[in-house]
């Protein structure tokens, strides 16, 4: 592509390392700034810029698409969106936009009538800003107070706040560094709350109360081990507090009374090596939800006074992975998935009552819980949408069975459901095991291999890429593509199992897999080799970089968002903040050399070779603390270094954010609609 500006090369600077007699040349370390979370390095910054304005001239001729994009996108989303209220305790609250406004506004008013209260304002606490984000925000048990939590630079380090919302003033109180949610005591005069320590691990939790100075706030818990994170909560009946410990595989659970914090925690039961599980509470029984004789997880129950004594009420199920159990007061809810589609079964009490399974109109969906803060209720809140379905908000009558609708996401510049098809395929990946795939396309999309097709996938750590709605999709559609999910091992889309057959020493199964349910879309007449633009974010950026080093020759276009990329040496630094709670996902290469052997193998930024790359677009932020900045440039670095090609590679820098990207629903948008702009010119969609 010859009409493109000269990208900048970063310098190589001698640098090895040594680990289990297998010594590694890294000469492109120097991008780490040393004094990380500070980046101050003028060499490490001066390259950052370089590679942001190639960008920058890269995307200026799309800049007429991007702009027609964004446009198309904003129209799409209704500019003053509200949510449906509901009902907590003496107040109806919900959110709202401005029209044009970034942030939503936060409302609540009597349900005995009176006026409307504005008990935050985002857009004003955003004002001047860079970056914004607001992190948990709480109402007290009186309603008297709002504690939430503010991040300005993208750090994910957040401040609390305290606001009286009877003056609307600001409390004194105020707590630096916090990383957790945010959880009222019963007596409303203080809550809980957790610290992130200098390498931003919470392994803390800790109880403020109103008035007093942080330094004399009591710590209640105190994790040992650095690999596991504390995070705070509360049963749904709001009479124990829940301090929760864990990494990836193992979980502990203690208890507090919520009308007595100083009490001693009580623990459900003592961690066990491989075993999850989290807990509910009704009238003095726990509600045990747990992985401890099967992948598929049961729920067992436990008194309050003999909490590790557990009695199964639901075995595992072979075809029923079961996701959570939430207690109200007259029932509780069980939700979970059914051969991989979600599934919302409503249970009494008395195990004599036959639980009533939830019915959802289509093949391929999301469903299940929406916002249902209160414990005694005869209606529930749902939340429904599919590829072709926008959002839906609805209530479902617990006596009677009726679902009424209370709000369909609106789509002010139209939407026509019948101009598009979804289906969900299954795939066969090279072992024989058969990989879901949800797609969406065009009524009129052609099946002879023509098309032009846009693959997303994540596959790792249990998490599941639901088969949801996109209005931002929609200019993906519109152009003729189609947009498929492939449901990946290492997610948990199947169940439990799903997700151990795509990590540690089964790490390559979550490349293989994607890999082979493109070709199985090739061979299915959606598309051919080149015609497919591919996504992932975070560890499905590592996904990106290991199958575009395994079958570059697939992808028109490559999208690999604050990728995963640098393994073997993020998973080497301890010092790191992730890195001691990763070991259980990826390996710990420092002590197993099995580890480092499998890492080094597949590691995207160790396996760049001399050969063609597609089309990349590479982002990162400068303060992420998740996937630190240097592991993308470091990877766009040795890219250009290596590829054989003339194929176009940006790297973007956000230089005042982090994990997520720019704040803001209009910015993230931009940023978006440059993506899709460069996909659109890489797959000759679009000019």
């Amino acid at each position: 592509m010859t009409d493109l500006p000269t990208p900048p090369v970063a310098a190589t600077r001698p640098h090895s390392f040594s680990a289990h007699g297998v010594t590694i040349d890294d000469p492109w370390a120097w991008l780490k700034d040393p004094g990380y979370p500070d980046v101050t390095d003028k060499d490490v910054l001066g390259y950052l810029e370089a590679e942001n304005a190639y960008f920058e001239a890269v995307i200026a001729p799309r800049k007429p698409l991007s702009e027609r994009l964004f446009q198309e996108m904003r129209g799409r989303i209704k500019e003053d969106e509200s949510t449906v209220p509901q009902k907590d305790g003496d107040w109806l609250y919900w959110t709202d936009y401005e029209t044009g406004g970034e942030y939503p506004r936060w409302w609540r008013k009597p349900v005995g009538g009176g006026d409307d209260q504005l008990i935050l304002d985002e857009p004003a606490l955003a004002a001047g800003k860079e970056y914004f984000r607001l992190g948990a925000l709480s109402v007290s048990p009186d309603g008297r107070w709002l504690a939430y939590a503010v991040d300005d630079n993208g750090s994910e380090r957040f401040e609390v706040r305290v606001k009286d919302l009877e003056t609307g003033d600001l409390l004194p109180d105020t707590i630096p560094g916090m990383l957790s949610e945010i959880v009222w005591t019963s007596d409303s005069r203080g809550f809980l709350y957790g610290i992130a320590n200098e390498h931003w691990r919470t392994d803390n939790a800790r109880w403020h109360r109103l008035g007093e100075p942080v330094e004399n706030d009591v710590e209640l818990f105190k994790e040992a081990d650095e690999g596991y994170r504390v995070a705070v909560g509360e049963t749904s009946s709001r009479k124990w507090l829940v301090v929760a410990t864990g990494d990836h595989v193992t979980s502990e659970v203690y208890l507090l009374p919520a009308d007595d914090p100083s009490a001693p925690l009580r623990c459900v039961s003592p961690r066990k090596q491989g075993r999850e599980y989290d807990v509910d509470e009704h009238d003095g029984t726990l509600f045990i939800h747990t992985n401890d004789v099967d992948p598929q997880f049961r729920l067992v129950t436990a008194s309050i006074d003999t909490p590790g004594e557990w009695i199964e009420r639901i075995a595992p199920s072979k075809h029923f992975y079961m996701t959570g159990v939430t207690c109200f007061a007259d029932f509780f809810i069980v939700e979970g998935r059914q051969d991989g589609l979600d599934q919302v079964e409503l249970h009494r009490y008395d195990a004599g009552i036959a639980p009533v399974r939830l019915e959802f109109p289509e093949a391929s969906y999301v469903a299940g819980l929406g916002d249902n803060p209160e414990y005694a209720v005869d209606k529930l809140r749902l939340s429904y949408e599919s590829m072709v379905t926008p959002g839906t908000v609805q209530d479902y009558d617990v006596a009677t069975g009726a679902i009424e609708t209370l709000k369909v996401q609106e789509i002010p510049s139209g939407y026509d459901a019948s101009k598009y098809r979804t289906e969900r395929l299954k795939i066969a990946a090279r072992d024989g095991t058969e990989v879901p795939v949800s797609i969406v396309y065009p009524k009129d999309f052609p099946r002879d291999g023509s098309g032009k097709l846009y693959l997303y996938a994540y596959g790792a750590y249990g998490y599941a890429i639901p088969p949801g709605f996109s209005t931002s999709r929609m200019s993906f559609l519109d152009r003729g593509m189609a947009f498929a999910i492939a449901h990946i091992r290492g997610g948990d889309d199947l169940g439990q199992q799903w997700y151990l057959d795509g990590k540690l020493d089964k790490r390559a199964n979550t490349f293989n897999d994607f890999v082979d349910v493109a070709k199985g879309l090739i061979a299915r007449g959606f598309t051919h080799a080149g015609g497919i633009a591919i996504a992932g974010r975070s560890a499905g950026g590592e996904l990106m970089g290991a199958v575009v080093n395994s079958d570059p020759d697939l992808w028109g276009a490559v999208v690999a968002d604050v990728p995963f990329v640098d393994v073997l040496n993020t998973m080497l630094d301890e010092s790191l903040p992730l890195t001691p709670g990763e070991w259980p996902e990826w390996g710990n290469p420092i002590e197993d050399a099995a580890a480092f052997a499998l890492i080094r193998s597949y590691s995207p930024y160790d396996n760049v070779t001399a050969q063609a790359y597609p089309p990349m677009f590479i982002s990162g932020g400068l303060n992420d603390p998740r996937v630190t900045y240097w592991e993308p440039a470091k990877w766009a670095a040795k890219l250009r270094a290596t590829k054989t090609d003339d194929n176009v590679l940006v790297l973007k820098t956000n230089m005042g954010a982090g994990h997520g990207g720019k704040s803001g629903r209009w910015e993230s948008l931009k940023e978006a609609a440059d993506e899709m702009a460069f996909v659109l010119w890489q797959l000759g969609v679009e000019e």
